[in-house]
């Protein structure tokens, strides 16, 4: 219990000072945004709020010019399940061009597509949009890979609608910590390198 504490508190407050959730806060000179994953609809065949809530966060972002090009990064290991080209899709049908879209298929986890923007798209200073709790993880799993990286937090779902996440994501922090300095958990598959020059 006192691990699962201490690693949520490491990993929330080394975070704190490096997410923002306003746009005119955001600091400009980030011309790659992260968008992490996560399915476009629920298991019900609802819209999910935290897919909306992201490629939201991205499109402001691109319209303000704080970023100007986006690698969206999900899992694609199964036939029918692309989250990638979910998100290319929701953000194309928003106004984003698709020349200003990478899409990253092997982002099965955080972990993977943190690591996979800088050691195959060549990314070493970039802005990751997820939910803040994501964004936190997110966020230290770049510092232990020397990563000069910001997060923008996207919208949280209301009340009842994200319990379960958050408490999942307890769990998660702690599995980011054993993987990062207790196993050394490498991505599951990096690939030739694609360079993104902007």
């Amino acid at each position: 219990m006192a691990f699962i504490l201490i690693s949520n508190w490491v990993i929330i407050s080394s975070a704190k000072k490096s997410i923002y959730s306003n746009i005119s806060e955001t600091p400009s000179g980030n011309k790659i945004a992260l968008m992490l994953g996560t399915s476009r609809y629920t298991v019900r065949g609802t819209t999910n709020l935290y897919f909306k809530y992201r490629v939201n966060a991205a499109v402001d972002l691109y319209r303000s010019g704080k970023i100007k090009h986006i690698i969206v990064s999900g899992d694609n290991r199964v036939e029918n399940y692309n989250e990638p080209k979910q998100m290319q899709s929701a953000l194309m049908s928003r106004g984003i061009p698709e020349s200003a879209i990478t899409l990253d298929y092997a982002g099965f986890r955080t972990l993977d597509s943190v690591v996979r923007c800088k050691k195959v798209f060549g990314q070493n200073k970039f802005i990751i949009i997820s939910q803040k709790f994501h964004v936190e993880r997110a966020l230290f799993i770049a510092n232990k890979y020397d990563i000069d990286a910001i997060g923008f937090a996207a919208q949280d779902p209301p009340g009842k609608y994200s319990t379960k996440t958050k408490i999942r994501e307890i769990f998660a922090k702690t599995k980011a910590v054993i993987d990062l300095y207790i196993i050394n958990k490498k991505p599951k598959f990096l690939g030739k390198k694609e360079i993104i020059n902007i």
